[in-house]
């Protein structure tokens, strides 16, 4: 190195490459990574010439463009072995120190800095004992400090060993043993080659008393360790003695009781190594302590759950089905499903538990459906309710780093039936919420795919359990709110209420006997007649389910029950005459239909999430300009189907004999009554179109046709929804002929044979097919 360095001719100007973090020393071979533009174009400069550089460290590593009182005067000229350009803009070059300098002048300073360098020479010195005697000393400092761990390669403290000239032998070792920038400067700085070794010597005293005070902190820090080591030993031999003089203490009786608990759970192979690991952090804690609490009550919750506890199915199908009947009168569908999925368990007991969802309005029975079938197979039955549920924590539970933290509700349903495949209802799931606090429909993905359950993670107790054994029932008023994910999850089953004759059935099986029970009364005590719950259901009830049809039941049971209390003995007969007397006047008249056919007024079919409804469309004409004025709180669709109805029988009036003027000489005025409701849907277009047409030809609309379809503006009807609904409404309201759009009469395939057979159905395609059948001839 030294031969290299006389070879050299080092110029009078050098390019200058200021260095952040680095004091750069002869002989010193190492990479560098450069990325500011002027650095790089010094480096350009110097590979185009002689690829000599002076390097000079900053004394603020921080600034990015340096001035010139920002760097030290003393640097070192230096030889670029290689260069490479990285993807990110960088430069790294490998240089080699070869001689000490000092910039005497700032020659240019665009596009980087260009110096006037002196070189500075080695001080000649006489090597006499005493620098003998401090090469040896400070080559034994070395020794010493690598003892004590100081980080050094093999290979550098060969060469060390081998150097006996003071001034390299100090380079070598400053430019290793990691110095600061300001004290590698002025080592650097310094000429005379003994006082610089000096100054190295200092330095490494330095070192090796750090590493000494470091070596006795980790040898306190072991004995620590070994202190308490010992302390664990003998606590473990005074519990031992404990025992044998029967003295064990209660904390140690709940630690061997949580044991034998995580045995006899049965856990799968993750869980009880958590179990296990947490069992072991309570028995090292005071068992007073907040953690403690926090950590005992998470065990409790662990052996508490059902992990490998299964509740025996009864796949019997006959009894099945017997029960369902006890239960539930009618629901075919729901029980032919039902009885399948029995069947298919029968054969392949391993098979994945369906998702099933019941649609239906309130009161038809789906709720109490789900416990009819936890009772048929054999299950633990558990409701949650999710209306109104807006927090995702509810679903996964909360992490146990929040004060209060607890599983979510699946979790503690299941715990609650003490077996992992309960039947499982999630009641309206339909009005489940959404807000800051997370999504829970979103949580619901996992427990209600077949494919994921298998492993749901509750955030409280943060080990997968399995759902895949549970049967998911679901609930809901109507379809539309369930998000799409959550909805392609399920298998839908629709429950769309009860016929008058199924509704007199289930009131003379079900509700009265158990109204009469409840309200503290004895069969032989009250009796209704089958023309009293007749008029009960058409007078005072319209509805599709069942729910104000046995509090109007259960209203008559307690006026009985409290005469039987103050001393009447006489059996109570419940006849159609004495309805008024217990419920007041008929609520819903047979004046509520139309009593005879008129000009303008057509029978419509709604569909509500509560069920169907017929409704009434007003039709009339007054001198005016054409406008058309729609009233009864009507929704955007269903003034969009009033505009294309009534443009469809401008465009057909000349055919069936009507002046195409008069529409400009009157307004027309649409009206849907019970103006407070608010009502919207496609499926009243023809209803519409066909009062317009009414009003404008002056003919009457039978009274006992009902209709409901979409029309287009050029006639055509277009198929709706709510088809079962709405043909139960016309029966409840004595409609006997229906016209439906040609497309729905496959949904007619599902229909009770009673509905069927009370109503004429006739499927229309064409708003002239409509005129054929509705108005007089």
């Amino acid at each position: 190195m030294e031969n290299l360095e006389h070879e050299i001719n080092i110029p009078e100007e050098l390019p200058l490459l200021p260095l952040r973090d680095i004091v750069i020393f002869p002989y010193m071979v190492l990479p560098l990574f450069v990325g500011r533009e002027s650095s790089i174009a010094a480096i350009d400069d110097a590979l185009n010439k002689d690829r000599l550089i002076f390097l000079a460290a900053q004394k603020d590593a921080m600034i990015e463009s340096p001035k010139e009182d920002d760097i030290y005067r003393v640097g070192c000229v230096a030889m670029i072995l290689r260069m490479l350009k990285l993807p990110d803009g960088r430069v790294k070059i490998l240089v080699q120190g070869l001689k000490r300098g000092s910039i005497e002048e700032y020659v240019s300073k665009e596009p980087y800095y260009k110096v006037k360098v002196r070189p500075i020479s080695e001080i000649e010195v006489e090597k006499d004992l005493n620098v003998e005697a401090l090469t040896r000393y400070v080559k034994d400092q070395i020794g010493r400090a690598v003892s004590l761990g100081k980080p050094m390669l093999p290979d550098l403290l060969a060469i060390i060993d081998s150097i006996d000239d003071p001034g390299k032998l100090a380079d070598i070792i400053v430019a290793n043993i990691g110095l600061k920038i300001n004290e590698a400067q002025e080592v650097l700085e310094i000429q005379n080659p003994v006082e610089r070794l000096k100054k190295v010597s200092d330095s490494l005293n330095r070192e090796i008393a750090i590493l000494e005070v470091q070596q006795k902190i980790l040898n306190d820090a072991r004995g620590e360790i070994d202190k308490s080591q010992r302390e664990y030993f003998l606590k473990e031999q005074l519990k031992a003695i404990r025992r044998e003089l029967g003295e064990e203490d209660d904390f140690q009786k709940e630690i061997e009781e949580f044991e034998k608990s995580i045995k006899k759970a049965k856990m799968p192979k993750k869980v009880k190594e958590e179990a296990e690991k947490q069992l072991d952090r309570l028995s090292k804690m005071h068992p007073d302590s907040a953690e403690a609490t926090v950590v005992r009550t998470y065990l409790e919750w662990l052996v508490e759950l059902p992990w490998s506890k299964s509740s025996k199915d009864k796949l019997d199908l006959k009894r099945a089905k017997q029960i369902l009947d006890e239960d539930h009168y009618g629901l075919k569908e729901v029980k032919e499903r039902i009885l399948e999925f029995l069947a298919v368990r029968k054969l392949n007991p391993n098979m994945k538990s369906p998702i099933l969802c019941f649609i239906g309005p309130p009161g038809v029975g789906k709720t109490s459906l789900g416990k009819s079938i936890a009772r048929a197979m054999g299950r633990k039955f558990h409701r949650i309710s999710l209306g109104g549920m807006r927090d995702e924590a509810e679903i996964r539970g909360h992490r146990r780093t929040y004060i209060g933290a607890m599983p979510g509700k699946i979790i503690q349903g299941i715990k609650n039936c003490g077996t992992n495949n309960p039947v499982f209802m999630l009641d309206e799931i339909d009005k489940i919420g959404m807000d800051f606090r997370g999504d829970p429909s979103s949580a619901l993905l996992e427990v209600l795919d077949p494919e994921q359950n298998h492993a749901f993670v509750d955030h409280y107790i943060g080990v997968p359990f399995d759902l895949s054994k549970v049967l998911f029932i679901t609930t809901a008023n109507y379809l539309d709110p369930i998000p799409p994910a959550l909805k392609d999850r399920m298998e839908i089953i629709y429950l769309p209420g009860y016929t008058e004759e199924e509704k007199v059935k289930i009131a003379e099986k079900y509700l009265i006997p158990r109204q009469i029970v409840e309200n503290g009364l004895k069969p032989k005590q009250i009796k209704f007649t089958k023309a009293a719950v007749d008029k009960i259901i058409s007078g005072y009830t319209r509805e599709s389910g069942l729910r104000n049809l046995e509090r109007l039941i259960g209203k008559i049971c307690r006026k009985a029950a409290k005469q039987y209390a103050e001393g009447k003995k006489d059996k109570f007969l419940i006849t159609e005459a004495v309805l008024q007397k217990y419920l007041g006047p008929v609520k819903y008249l047979a004046e509520d239909e139309l009593k005879e056919n008129e000009v303008g007024i057509v029978t419509g079919l709604a569909w509500t999430p509560f069920g169907g409804e017929i409704l009434f469309v007003e039709c009339t004409k007054y001198k005016g300009k054409g406008n058309l004025i729609l009233t009864g709180q009507l929704g955007d669709v269903m003034k969009e189907s009033a505009r294309a109805a009534l443009t469809h029988v401008r465009s057909i009036a000349s055919k069936y004999g009507i002046d195409e003027t008069i529409f400009d000489q009157y307004d027309i005025h649409i009206h849907v009554p019970a103006g407070a409701i608010p009502k919207d849907g496609p499926s009243a277009g023809i209803t519409i179109a066909t009062a317009i047409y009414s009003v404008f030809k002056e003919v009457k609309v039978k009274k006992d046709v009902a209709l409901t379809g979409e029309i287009t503006i050029t006639g055509k009807v277009l198929p709706i929804g709510g088809i079962k609904e709405k043909l139960l409404a016309a029966k409840r309201h004595n409609i006997k002929t229906v016209l439906l759009p040609k497309k729905n009469e496959k949904d007619l395939v599902e229909l009770p044979k009673d509905i069927r057979k009370s109503l004429k159905m006739v499927f229309v395609e064409k708003f002239d097919d409509i005129l054929k059948i509705a108005v007089e001839d």
